[in-house]
């Protein structure tokens, strides 16, 4: 499938959604400006590569097992090769433990490879939340009544985040326009458990301070660049496996 037949799919999908929740509080693109600029490549048919992903919200409502309603939401990116490769989707809602939240997102990544390889899929994934998320909400709820030992469990635990944000290639706007959390992803987790000391802490960072790193960039807009280099950049610092996760295909 060509950089254009994946946009086409793309904005048909986003046309779909939209016409299925025409309101706000059920569907909306938080990103306008990468979806005009998907619009623009379909309308050119173009075959360039889009600067930024679309990312969207879906909401909905769930009924818990003990009758109560619960507010969930889906934080949706499209790859660029999607349908090629899944669409990134991340669950969150307020009635979901920090574990039942990452055991939600587990198991319906787990659903989409199963089910949803190659085809569009983001109404399979909402019907699966729909239909499956409200039993997570009370699942476990014995290891979170621990009281004091679950304080000194979250002490021990050492998080890292890999995150997915769009990008502004445009200098003047990144002045003026600030990164909302909706627009910050999170495409991956892990939680590895310490023996409580600040040097096994230090030994599980990979990087000393927050930078923007910037490998060779080229194109009209300085928007590509050197994977390759982005690559043994993530090797030197010991995640080469996170290229894999990021882009889909294997680091060279």
């Amino acid at each position: 499938m060509s950089n254009l037949e994946e946009a086409e799919v793309q904005l048909s999908e986003l046309e779909l959604l939209s016409s299925m929740f025409p309101n706000e509080d059920e569907f909306k693109v938080t990103d306008q400006l990468a979806l005009a600029e998907l619009k623009d490549l379909v309308e050119r048919c173009s075959l360039e590569v889009p600067s930024s992903k679309v990312q969207f919200m879906l909401k909905l409502e769930l009924e818990t097992p003990g009758g109560d309603k619960a507010e969930c939401s889906l934080s949706c990116a499209f790859p660029f090769k999607y349908p090629a490769v899944l669409p990134e989707v991340t669950i969150r809602s307020s009635s979901l433990s920090r574990s039942q939240q990452i055991q939600l997102n587990t198991d319906l990544l787990a659903y989409l490879q199963e089910n949803c390889a190659g085809e569009v899929c983001i109404l399979n994934a909402r019907e699966w939340v729909k239909d499956h998320a409200a039993a997570y909400i009370n699942k476990d709820l014995s290891s979170s009544s621990g009281g004091k030992s679950d304080v000194k469990r979250s002490e021990d635990i050492f998080t890292r985040l890999w995150i997915y944000s769009h990008h502004i290639y445009n200098k003047q706007k990144r002045k003026i326009r600030r990164l909302s959390w909706q627009r910050i992803l999170i495409r991956h987790r892990e939680d590895i458990s310490l023996e409580g000391t600040e040097d096994e802490m230090e030994k599980q960072r990979k990087f000393s301070h927050f930078e923007e790193k910037i490998f060779d960039a080229h194109g009209a807009r300085g928007n590509h660049m050197d994977l390759g280099q982005l690559y043994h950049f993530l090797v030197d610092n010991r995640c080469a496996d996170i290229f894999q996760m990021y882009f889909g295909v294997e680091g060279q």
